[in-house]
């Protein structure tokens, strides 16, 4: 049912929510979501939480993930993803967009928009996604500052504090900023471009009742685990953040090669999903229900138009 009823809306604030998922026994799987309809899909498919990551938000406006979009445009995603799933989403807050005031400000404007948890990393500008070569590290004690300013804006977001330090500073560089960032008020930790099983279960066994976030991403540095095997290691999350946007853009890339090879779409049609499927994705029919004015809609029967 679509979001417009008050009844249907979630009674709690979606921190709230997102907290109670953490804590509860097991681990968290938050697939990413790029968009409402990635959004919708990743419901249906049972997940409760989502990710939203700034290299699909970035990547899904022909840019690079290099900090450089604006806190309104990450807004944006996070409305439609928030309005059409209704799932406490943990967003990607990059470096936070400058210091300790700008930090807050995200805080306040990615609450208000409808996220319920947000991470913050502790590179300098302009920042690059994590499993790349040559990031360039911010003190320690800035980054703890953010972290502070971020828990002491926020009403219900819960807090991840990321590092990049594994790479540049090994692990036990990691494991004390990790350390500063919980002091700091950081719910909990999220440690970056991880390259193997030892070093996931090191990390954890340093900081015994931490909660922990694992990103699964694919073709970078950390071998492939499922979900299971990022909890036996003692973590309480795990994101898959660019993966929908990867199949997406594949499939995108195969219609528009045999559109302009074949002039036509009628060898991509099984790869489609149909007008049927779609309208009843984003509840078509339930917003028709919802206004008496509007003659509800009857799919045109599959002749090879979709």
């Amino acid at each position: 049912m679509p979001y417009l009823i008050a009844a249907d809306l979630p009674d709690e604030p979606a921190g709230v929510r997102f907290r109670r998922l953490v804590e509860r026994p097991g681990i968290l799987r938050m697939p990413g979501a790029h968009n409402g309809m990635a959004a919708l899909q990743a419901k249906a498919a049972g997940f409760e939480a989502l990710y939203l990551s700034g290299a699909a938000m970035t990547a899904s406006m022909g840019l690079p993930d290099l900090g450089i979009i604006t806190i309104e445009e990450v807004c944006f995603f996070i409305r439609q993803v928030a309005r059409s799933s209704g799932l406490p989403l943990l967003v990607d807050g990059d470096t936070g967009y400058g210091e300790a005031l700008n930090v807050m400000n995200m805080v306040r404007a990615f609450e208000d928009a409808g996220a319920g948890a947000v991470h913050l990393e502790d590179q300098l500008l302009p920042k690059k996604c994590g499993h790349l070569n040559d990031k360039k590290l911010a003190d320690a004690r800035d980054m703890a500052a953010k972290v502070a300013a971020a828990a002491r804006a926020r009403r219900h977001l819960y807090v991840v504090a990321r590092t990049d330090a594994a790479a540049s500073e090994g692990l036990d560089g990691a494991i004390a900023r990790a350390r500063l960032y919980r002091e700091a008020g950081a719910d909990a930790i999220f440690p970056e471009a991880m390259t193997s099983a030892e070093m996931f279960r090191a990390f954890a066994a340093a900081l015994p009742g931490v909660p922990l976030l694992a990103n699964m991403t694919e073709f970078g540095r950390t071998p492939y685990f499922t979900g299971a095997e990022f909890a036996e290691m003692g973590y309480r999350m795990v994101i898959w953040p660019v993966s929908s946007l990867r199949v997406a853009n594949k499939a995108q890339a195969r219609l528009y090669a045999a559109l302009r090879r074949d002039d036509s779409t009628h060898e991509m049609l099984d790869h489609m999903q149909t007008r049927a499927e779609l309208y009843a994705t984003i509840g078509l029919h339930d917003y028709e229900a919802l206004d008496a004015s509007i003659v509800q809609t009857i799919v045109p029967p599959a002749i090879g138009n979709g």
